[in-house]
């Protein structure tokens, strides 16, 4: 689709813009000084959950994580949302008091944003930031023998699925909402005070998709030990009863040739590697001089940290 546009705009004519137009990332950044640049990113989604405070608070966490992603600190944001014409009018304040209340956690004012009619719901956030131009992290600074660690558990979108199929225990929704307002910010700050160069957010293209950004961007392989992986309580149950979206299969026919799977793993083990995710964890890549101290200020903010594996000569995935 994009294809055609190749070349419309061409980075040497925008030497301000610092990520954006060559390989993917997570935002764009625009150079404002010599240590000052803007972040800048957009995303939103139909509904997860049913409840419409948590969906409203789930899509504004996404929408910073990005901003996190990249190293940045959000200020700015404004909403956008398509709401069915017949939505009784107290669940779209429901959405936007659910954004709204997410962004002022994060220190983020939403000024404002633009609605359309739609027959179905869709929210989520336009986000600007400042980040250290110098410090920032992006998808290509991994290096060989970083350690890899992933800030959230797996499995948000197999139990988000059951959900809508009615097979969800409520229980387990609770627990997976928990996981995905929760912002991405302390672990940005991590990211940055102990020299992380590299990081991304896994969501939508799962850990296998958004894994190989990084490596394919920084020239390096990926091995993850998938008994180190963290999961959400019931990520095996729902994966055992098929309950997958159908983004998991499209991120293993996309990705799957990228990746090297242990044969022990059974199939519902290896679709958790492609699950897609709503406002997941940040997967950093931290040199091995500085992991312990990372680990020990993480548990000491109360900031998850799995390591999960490293970061290894070579190309592609291989899950050991």
């Amino acid at each position: 689709m994009l294809r055609p546009l190749a070349g419309t705009f061409k980075p040497d004519d925008y030497p301000d813009l610092l990520v954006g137009l060559e390989p993917p990332d997570d935002a764009a950044v625009w150079k404002l000084d010599d240590s000052r640049a803007l972040v800048l990113t957009t995303d939103f989604f139909t509904p997860v959950v049913d409840d419409p405070y948590d969906y409203g608070a789930i899509a504004a966490a996404n929408s910073l994580s990005d901003i996190y992603a990249m190293g940045g600190k959000p200020f700015l944001a404004l909403n956008i949302a398509a709401l069915p014409p017949d939505l009784p009018p107290e669940i779209g304040a429901e959405i936007f008091r659910g954004g709204a209340e997410k962004a002022r956690e994060a220190g983020v004012v939403i000024a404002g944003g633009h609605t359309v009619q739609d027959k179905e719901p869709k929210y989520g956030l336009v986000a600007i930031g400042f980040v250290d131009s110098v410090k920032m992290l992006t998808k290509s600074g991994a290096k060989v023998g970083d350690a890899l660690v992933l800030t959230k558990p797996l499995g948000f979108g197999v139990t988000t699925t059951a959900l809508k199929q009615e097979r969800a225990d409520p229980a387990d929704v609770s627990e997976v909402v928990g996981w995905m307002i929760r912002l991405n910010e302390k672990t940005s700050q991590l990211a940055l005070e102990f020299g992380v160069k590299a990081a991304t957010d896994i969501t939508g293209f799962s850990l296998m998709g958004h894994g190989l950004e990084m490596a394919k961007a920084s020239g390096v392989g990926l091995k993850i030990e998938f008994s180190r992986l963290p999961f959400v309580s019931c990520a095996q149950k729902y994966a055992r009863m098929g309950a997958f979206p159908g983004g998991a299969f499209d991120n293993k026919h996309f990705y799957s040739r990228d990746v090297k799977i242990d044969s022990k793993l059974d199939e519902a083990s290896e679709m958790l590697l492609y699950d897609p995710q709503t406002s997941g964890g940040l997967l950093l890549s931290v040199p091995p001089a500085n992991l312990s101290a990372l680990i020990e200020k993480a548990a000491q903010i109360d900031q998850p940290a799995w390591v999960i594996g490293e970061v290894v000569s070579g190309s592609g995935i291989r899950i050991v």
